[in-house]
């Protein structure tokens, strides 16, 4: 195998040649042929770095995943592939599209045999050499080396083409890259497509007319690509598959230079006379008549040069195309476009630059969108997991606080749920006739009390103020359902914890686990202001009552009739002091027991008021503050050093902590750094997403750079 290894030489680099050509224009030292020769020589060279640099781009390209989608997986991404000019060889099977690529280089070097033979996208790059060079090919997937026998070139496009789509007939849309550099050509590059067909083979899946057909789509409709449409002159042009693709993608045939082959095998009598002129078919691009080698000059291995000496006499010397042979043949075809694809270049320069910047900000802002790789060191990684607490625990807080919405929830509960709680309890049934005779009578036992019962009083008192532990409980469980949804709001809008599931739900059990806690400790405190005001009584309140029934008020200063506690619809609406000869005389009547019913209804009034502004302290002392206070302490316990995390005071010693531990390389951080690892996996999409958007950026960034090397002539 002729393969060498050493680099190619390196081309020499455009400067800017404005400049340059305008002090030729305009010296007087020089003869108007000298300055003609010399502009000519510079123009060739600005060119032919147009050419390289889009060559250059186009390799980049492949390397880094960038085909143009023709595959679909690179949805929602950038491509510049599609932005880049370039010539598209689009042809049936058997039209004699291989023969005019190998006409352009003068080597046989591409696959033959029957069916489908090219199954991925070659692009062709070719680079012209000084006289006397040795001619070589190179594969962009086998950098630095060079191949000099071009059979090994083709078994090297068959074998890449195998390692991707196997020993099947299947297509793939990723491109083999080959640059042949060699004195015979001129600076072009060429994508060669699978030539169209219209039925399956053997082996080949049902779908494969329409995939063909859809990848040569994908490449033809982008509006920088000439396409190249090659069709044999023996059969009707009507009927050629690469003229019916170009007519729908280019109906104007703007971007569409035709040609025919297989002029030589048409039958006698005929010509493609029409065609060639633009008579039955008009493209607003020349046609060109080529004449390849047959089938029997491959076979006998025939030289390119001597298949080119045969074509340019073919057309001198042919009665019907003589007249045109300046303007036929493969290497005029060759000329025409690479002149044509320098020009395409020069024009679409500007605005791929602009296109590049913009695609450029575009990048960088999604990458600072999704984030930075994660640290592999476990100090590192500990770092990044407290300043991404630290930034939920900032929206948390703001939604606490008033700055995001949800905080003013919790003032809803302790507004609305908890009155409306209080005024729903049962004291009208409770403070009925018949339970105050029943309760004071079974605290009374068989001693029926003599003056006031005081016994049955504290009874009803106890037992009717065990009806606020529900409006308790349930405010505390309204506070913790507030809470609990504003953490899972807060970690849904901390942005810079999207990209890492894993620590999301670890974080959020967290919260949750605290809350419990909050909920707990609030529950119990609450409750407990409900058994204080149990377990002893305001005696004031009833030691006034004497003196109000004097006065002909109610308990506490109030009206019974008009002023009664939420919920509580009292005994009777007479004072119990309003007739006190008939309370002498019926001290055991229902008078009696209405009074007693007032009086407890009063006081339940009293407590209710009290608990209605002490359950809301209770609630955010216990909850909404410790939650403010110490939401993630037991969390930052577990991820912390086991050993230092009782010293931690507050979250800005913890982080203090893990910089020094960041590169202190001790045992623990390591034996800890596959728990912080799992913490910070991230979501494969968004791993796969950043790859994929790094590789473009990294992508456009070269061809930025690359654009700005050159200069060209304006």
């Amino acid at each position: 195998m002729r393969v060498l290894d050493e680099e190619a030489p390196q081309k020499p680099r455009l400067r800017n040649w404005t400049t340059t050509i305008r002090s030729i224009e305009n010296s007087d030292g020089r003869s108007a042929s000298s300055r003609s020769g010399l502009l000519g020589v510079i123009q060739s060279v600005i060119m032919e770095s147009l050419i390289g640099l889009v060559n250059k781009i186009q390799r980049a390209c492949t390397s880094l995943g960038d085909f143009g989608d023709a595959d679909g997986k690179g949805v929602g991404l950038p491509t510049l592939w599609e932005s880049l000019p370039s010539v598209a060889v689009v042809g049936g099977q058997s039209s004699g599209k291989s023969s005019v690529l190998e006409s352009f280089v003068g080597r046989d070097f591409l696959p033959r045999g029957s069916g489908i033979v090219t199954r991925r996208p070659l692009v062709l790059q070719l680079h012209k050499m000084e006289e006397g060079q040795v001619e070589y090919a190179e594969f962009l997937h086998l950098p630095n080396r060079r191949f000099t026998d071009f059979s090994l070139v083709r078994k090297e496009i068959e074998d890449e083409t195998d390692r991707v789509t196997g020993k099947t007939k299947q297509i793939s849309p990723h491109p083999i890259h080959l640059s042949i550099y060699s004195p015979s050509v001129v600076n072009l590059t060429l994508i060669d497509l699978p030539g169209l067909t219209k039925v399956a083979v053997e082996g080949q899946p049902d779908s494969i007319v329409q995939d063909i057909e859809n990848m040569v789509h994908s490449y033809v409709a982008k509006p920088n690509c000439i396409i190249l449409a090659i069709s044999p002159a023996n059969q009707d042009i009507a009927t050629s598959d690469a003229m019916k693709l170009a007519r729908e993608v280019d109906p104007t045939g703007e971007r569409t230079f035709g040609v025919l082959t297989k002029l030589d095998l048409m039958d006698k009598g005929t010509n493609a006379l029409d065609v060639l002129e633009g008579r039955s078919f008009r493209l607003q691009r020349p046609w060109v008549g080529v004449v390849n080698r047959s089938q029997a000059d491959i076979n006998r291995n025939v030289d390119m040069i001597l298949s080119r000496r045969k074509e340019r006499e073919y057309f001198a010397t042919s009665p019907d195309y003589s007249h045109l042979a300046s303007r036929m043949g493969s290497e005029y075809l060759a000329a025409l476009l690479s002149k044509h694809l320098e020009s395409v270049i020069k024009s679409r320069i500007p605005s791929i630059t602009s296109s590049i910047n913009q695609t450029i900000d575009e990048l960088e802002a999604e990458m600072n969108h999704i984030g930075r790789p994660v640290a592999v060191d476990a100090g590192a990684q500990l770092y990044t997991i407290l300043e991404l607490c630290r930034a939920f625990d900032k929206v948390f807080k703001e939604h606490l606080d008033g700055g995001r919405p949800g905080g003013d929830r919790i003032y809803g509960v302790f507004d609305n749920q908890l009155p409306a709680a209080l005024k729903k309890l049962p004291f009208d049934r409770y403070l009925s006739l018949q339970n105050v005779k029943k309760v004071v009578s079974e605290a009374d036992g068989y001693q029926p009390h003599l003056i006031a019962p005081e016994q049955g009083y504290r009874r009803l008192i106890e037992r009717g103020l065990a009806y606020f532990r529900g409006p308790a409980e349930a405010s505390v469980d309204a506070v913790h359902f507030v809470l609990k949804e504003l953490v899972r709001q807060s970690i849904g809008e901390t942005q810079e914890l999207k990209r890492f599931p894993t620590l999301q739900s670890e974080l959020a059990a967290a919260c949750y686990e605290a809350l419990e806690r909050f909920r707990e400790d609030s529950r119990k405190t609450s409750i407990r202001l409900v058994d204080m005001e149990a377990s002893y009584l305001t005696v004031d309140f009833f030691r006034k009552l004497p003196l109000e029934v004097e006065r002909g008020t109610g308990p506490a200063g109030t009206n019974p009739s008009t002023n009664n506690p939420p919920g509580v619809t009292p005994a009777s609406n007479k004072h119990p002091g309003a007739n006190s000869a008939a309370a002498t005389i019926d001290r055991y009547g229902d008078g009696h027991f209405r009074r007693i019913g007032s009086n407890v209804s009063a006081y339940i009034s009293m407590v209710s008021e009290t608990l209605r502004n002490t359950i809301p302290k209770a609630a955010v002392y216990c909850q909404v503050r410790e939650a403010k206070r110490s939401l993630l302490n037991h969390f930052y316990t577990k991820v912390g050093k086991t050993e230092v995390a009782p010293l931690f005071n507050s979250l800005l010693d913890l982080i203090f902590w893990s910089l020094w531990s960041r590169y202190s390389c001790n045992a623990t951080c390591v034996a800890q750094g596959d728990h912080l690892a799992k913490l910070l996996d991230e979501d494969p999409a968004l791993m796969e997403r950043r790859l994929q958007c790094a590789k473009r950026l990294e992508l456009y960034k070269s061809a930025r750079d690359d654009i700005e090397s050159v200069s060209w002539s304006r």
